[in-house]
């Protein structure tokens, strides 16, 4: 039997439980494109589940390989420091799941002009 894939959707939190609506957003849409992925949002700081108690989730699922992807605009100090320390810790607890850091998301040619489109259409009148 095949084991399935995971994919985590990392995000930086906020002490605002609104603040976290897109992403569940983003989680949701991945889910619909990608129906035989288990899908799981984490955060850094000041909500849950953080990106341990994420995986541990999707290994308890039986993920053969995990997939973190940043929803970070750039890759400032979070993804290039803490997010590697976070991944070797995984490596070290589930030795069993492949792991997977992905780029900043907000770094994707195709996100970038997502949001330069959104932007050019604001503020037309017609």
């Amino acid at each position: 039997m095949l084991r399935p894939h995971g994919i985590i959707l990392f995000a930086h939190g906020a002490r605002d439980p609104a603040w976290a609506q897109p992403f569940q957003a983003v989680r949701t849409h991945v889910e619909q494109l990608r129906p035989d992925t288990r899908v799981a949002l984490a955060f850094l700081e000041f909500m849950p589940p953080s990106l341990p108690e994420a995986a541990q989730q999707l290994a308890a699922q039986g993920c053969a390989e995990v997939q973190v992807v940043p929803l970070f605009l750039g890759a400032g100090g979070h993804v290039r420091k803490d997010l590697p320390h976070l991944m070797q810790a995984l490596e070290k607890q589930h030795p069993d799941v492949r792991w997977t850091l992905q780029p900043a998301i907000g770094e994707d040619p195709e996100v970038i002009a997502a949001m330069a489109a959104v932007v050019a259409r604001m503020g037309r009148t017609g």
